[in-house]
């Protein structure tokens, strides 16, 4: 059978149909309208705003009843592109595009919770989203609860204590910032429902390449596009997936309303990112398992956070709920704090930053940095040491990385030159 690639938006039973597109070939055709030019790659609407043929179609495009452009803070073809193409690599009926992956968090909160609502959510969360929920959505009257993430038992105890707030959602992150933990998605998800939650899961780690958590159970993924989606660090962005009633309108209603919008040129850039995603994830997940093994073997290492690694508790998921390890490998070492700013500092050839998913390779610390925010206690719960380094392999020769780290990792206890 011939395989048909869609320009408009997918029919309800594309996705998994005998004849459906793989993967590579959905992240690079998926979401393309040529216009009257007959481009060949995907345009960029440089625009604001969008002429109407007359004042009834206005009319008709901002009362809802005429699907079309009407202002880009809401609706733009290339945002459109960018979010139906990734709408069909995870699976997802709608997709909304946000300024930022922090956005697309909020935009969900915002649009689907009110004062009185709990969430409860893994204790193991990147910094910012801790604080969103803590300092910012606390405000509102929304509380958060945290639990472990990969302790189903304690998921479980904690919903059954909702009290006069009923738990809205459950939030994770799997494999988690920045150890790597991770949560079986299909019995969290089974037991979100049997209580009446809804499952939300920031698969930034993972990508659709790696992990698809709508197919898993979970109701609605978020993702940093800034991350792993673009790929090279350029452009910072974010994007909801689910389904039509709560992401299509629900959040959609907040984005058009509140306008944390996407602009169209990063909306482009992502669309780039995701024609080579399956291929880099692939290749950057090889290099961190290799890594991965030689931090094993290292003095100056104490231990060492990677799925790929079968000393890792959440091991046997890597296959069943996740393609690979992926590339994110965190590590500490001995000597705390002084012993892990002198690894990083003596690095020449790897990128000291916070950011990650880029195919340049990137070092941080974490305690003082994306969990920096966060208080000493809160850093101790969730197992962010001062020795611990987050390190996101990127496309280098292996070897090269490995040498880079390998200088400062058999440093003799002073400073560097």
């Amino acid at each position: 059978m011939t395989s048909t690639i869609p320009t408009d938006p997918l029919p309800d039973d594309w996705d998994g149909a005998e004849d459906a597109p793989g993967f590579a070939t959905r992240a690079i055709r998926v979401g393309h309208r040529r216009t009257e030019e007959s481009e060949h790659s995907e345009p960029i609407f440089a625009t604001s705003s969008f002429v109407f043929a007359s004042a009834a179609e206005a009319a008709a495009r901002f009362g809802g009843e005429q699907a079309g452009n009407i202002y880009s803070r809401f609706t733009n073809p290339t945002v459109r592109a960018f979010e139906e193409r990734l709408a069909a690599l995870e699976g997802g009926e709608s997709c909304v595009a946000t300024a930022s992956g922090m956005a697309a968090i909020l935009a969900v909160c915002l649009g689907l919770l009110k004062t009185g609502d709990r969430i409860l959510a893994a204790r193991s969360l990147f910094g910012s989203t801790t604080m969103l929920f803590d300092k910012y959505l606390a405000r509102f009257g929304i509380r958060t609860d945290y639990v472990p993430l990969s302790d189903l038992s304690a998921w479980e105890t904690a919903l059954e204590r909702d009290g006069e707030r009923r738990t809205r959602l459950l939030f994770c992150e799997t494999p988690s910032n920045p150890l790597t933990e991770m949560v079986d998605l299909r019995q969290l998800a089974a037991l979100a429902h049997r209580h009446g939650a809804l499952l939300v899961v920031d698969n930034c780690f993972c990508t659709p390449a790696l992990q698809r958590p709508l197919a898993l159970g979970a109701d609605i993924v978020v993702h940093s596009a800034t991350k792993y989606l673009d790929g090279q660090g350029r452009c910072v962005g974010g994007a909801v997936v689910g389904d039509r009633k709560r992401v299509g309108e629900e959040v959609y209603g907040v984005l058009r309303t509140a306008g944390p919008t996407l602009s169209p040129f990063n909306a482009w850039v992502f669309l780039k990112g995701l024609e080579t995603l399956e291929l880099r994830m692939l290749a950057q997940s090889r290099a961190a398992a290799e890594l991965a093994e030689w931090l094993q073997r290292q003095p100056a290492v104490e231990r060492v956070h990677y799925p790929g690694l079968a000393n890792h508790p959440q091991h046997h998921l890597v296959g069943s709920q996740q393609r690979t390890g992926g590339a994110i490998v965190a590590f500490a070492v001995r000597g705390g704090r002084e012993a892990a700013w002198r690894v990083i500092d003596a690095t020449r050839l790897l990128s000291i930053t916070a950011n990650l998913g880029d195919v340049k390779t990137t070092i941080t610390h974490p305690a003082t940095t994306t969990h920096g925010r966060l208080t000493p206690e809160q850093r101790a719960e969730t197992g962010i040491g001062e020795g611990l380094i987050r390190l996101a392999v990127g496309l280098e020769n292996p070897a090269d990385i490995r040498a880079d780290l390998e200088y400062g990792l058999n440093l003799p206890n002073h400073q560097v030159e």
